[in-house]
């Protein structure tokens, strides 16, 4: 057993303080002695790869020993010293990451006092505005509540003569489709102000639904619409809980229909017709009678022989009078310019403007969303008007 030195110097009378601390007897200097300190006058240094054995017999006394074992730590450390800089100047850095974003939402929300800020698509007279609102993604109550803000700032702006709804949208929610088709009637009336349907790579079922309400239609050549009609997706998850899963639900119920349909057992014929004449008849009513209106071009019996939840391409559309041009946001800013009657005007698109309240009331609001709609859409059947890509 013996000492391991790292990275030690040697100086002249460096043994002989080790053989005065190990009370050694004859401290005459010998030939073997002379020797020794001849060398200890070289000054060596070794460097950190070097390591060498001190035997357990030439072992030091304890004070150097103490010395020895106290040079290594520190000389250990030093990695730690490194890593405590980088944590200290990323904790900063974040730090006033995170000031600034404060201090950018603290700004937008009493700069302009707006909720949405307006990005300029196109330029024009500064004192006209074509006002573009999207609907994008699937329709919900979320997005409906987002429209009506959308649209009551158009109303608010004096500047603004005309609006297009720009529909990226495969549909969605009955309710909530009725609802934004209300609010761009809503605002023709009260404003007299006109209204274009832009649609671009799917505007289909809730998406059209939403674009009868309007004065003008025009789609993109390669934009799937149609799809007039409505659907309802039911999962029947008995088999799967008490075959696979030994779980058997027990319902309790002050009626019989009050559970139907149930994920717990099959469907009935009866149920069927039941929820055909409840929910599926009505809601078509509704969508092929907003279309005859809307569609001045098409008398019912026309309507309905188009609104079988069939598909179709922008050319197609055009040949059956469900949109009156083909072209692309170019085309719907022309349109809008001459329904307004105006020669030039400033387009713009409204958009949110962030603060940090709003990204972590999303974030939280949508990972709770995710769950919800997950479990919802496992138990409770849903009423859409929605393509969904497989008729």
């Amino acid at each position: 057993m013996g000492l391991h030195l790292w990275g030690c110097v040697i100086l002249k009378g460096f043994v002989m303080d080790f053989n005065e601390m190990g009370g050694e007897e004859d401290n005459v200097p010998t030939d073997e002695n002379a020797e020794i300190d001849e060398y200890a006058e070289e000054e060596r240094v070794y460097s950190p790869d070097e390591v060498f054995e001190v035997p357990e017999a030439e072992a030091v006394g304890p004070a150097m020993a103490v010395a020895i074992a106290a040079e290594a730590p520190r000389k250990r450390h030093g990695w730690r010293i490194f890593l405590g800089i980088v944590f200290g100047f990323s904790v900063l850095m974040n730090l006033m990451l995170l000031i600034a974003i404060v201090a950018m939402s603290m700004f937008s929300f009493g700069g302009s006092g707006k909720e949405f800020d307006e990005n300029t698509i196109a330029k024009g007279k500064s004192g006209n505005k074509i006002a573009v609102i999207k609907i994008e993604g699937i329709i919900n109550s979320e997005m409906s509540a987002e429209f009506r803000k959308q649209i009551k700032r158009a109303r608010e702006d004096r500047n603004v003569k005309a609006v297009i709804v720009r529909t990226v949208t495969p549909g969605g929610g009955v309710a909530a489709s009725d609802q934004i088709h209300h609010e761009i009637s809503k605002f023709r009336k009260e404003t007299k102000k006109p209204v274009v349907a832009f649609m671009q790579t799917v505007a289909a079922s809730g998406g059209y639904y939403t674009s009868v309400a309007c004065d003008r239609i025009v789609a993109e050549p390669t934009v799937i619409t149609g799809s007039i009609g409505v659907i309802m997706n039911h999962l029947v998850l008995k088999q799967l809980l008490e075959e696979k899963l030994g779980i058997f639900p027990v319902t309790i119920k002050s009626g019989e229909k009050k559970d139907w349909p149930s994920p717990f057992s099959e469907m009935t014929d009866e149920q069927r017709v039941y929820l055909e004449e409840k929910l599926i008849g009505p809601a078509y009513s509704r969508f092929v009678k907003l279309v005859d209106e809307g569609r001045s071009e098409l008398n019912m019996e026309q309507v309905l022989a188009l609104a079988d939840g069939s598909i179709y391409g922008g050319p197609e559309a055009l040949e059956n009078g469900l949109v009156d041009e083909v072209g692309y946001i170019e085309t719907a800013i022309e349109a809008a310019k001459k329904l307004a009657g105006i020669k030039s005007a400033k387009v713009v698109e409204y958009t949110r403007q962030f603060t940090i309240s709003s990204f972590f009331g999303a974030e939280s609001k949508a990972l709770w969303k995710l769950d919800r709609d997950v479990l919802h859409k496992l138990t409770t059947p849903e009423v859409l008007y929605l393509w969904d890509g497989r008729n």
